[in-house]
């Protein structure tokens, strides 16, 4: 890899270092979400800097390109990132339908304890 390219790698690995880092600071971002992005970092890091890994990797699963090694392992990155989503989603949903069938159920009771100091 060019030493241009190298460097702009590293750059880029270590700013979303810094990025996720502050993000977790302020509180915008979980640290449960933050884990994977600290390792995505940390991958590119290693991949910036240790280049021949990259190529054994390519040359480990057949494809003809380096570029083409990463484009594939982000798509399978934002795969994984969305079954993950998709997961945390049910999971909310599932907790919602609950919720509202509780309180349905409250104030169905609410509304009986009403009529019965009424009679």
């Amino acid at each position: 890899m060019p030493l241009r390219q190298q460097i702009f790698a590293i750059l880029i690995s270590i700013v979303i270092f810094i990025v996720i880092i502050e993000l977790v600071r302020k509180r915008k971002l979980r640290e449960e979400f933050s884990l994977i992005w600290l390792l995505t970092g940390f991958l590119l890091f290693i991949l910036a800097i240790w280049y021949d890994l990259l190529l054994a990797i390519t040359s480990l699963i057949g494809a003809s390109l380096a570029t083409s090694t990463l484009f594939f392992f982000g798509l399978v990155f934002l795969i994984l990132i969305n079954l993950y989503y998709s997961i945390k989603l049910s999971a909310i949903a599932n907790q919602m339908k609950n919720l509202s069938q509780e309180i349905g159920i409250l104030k169905a009771e609410v509304r009986s304890q009403k009529t019965e100091d009424r009679s």
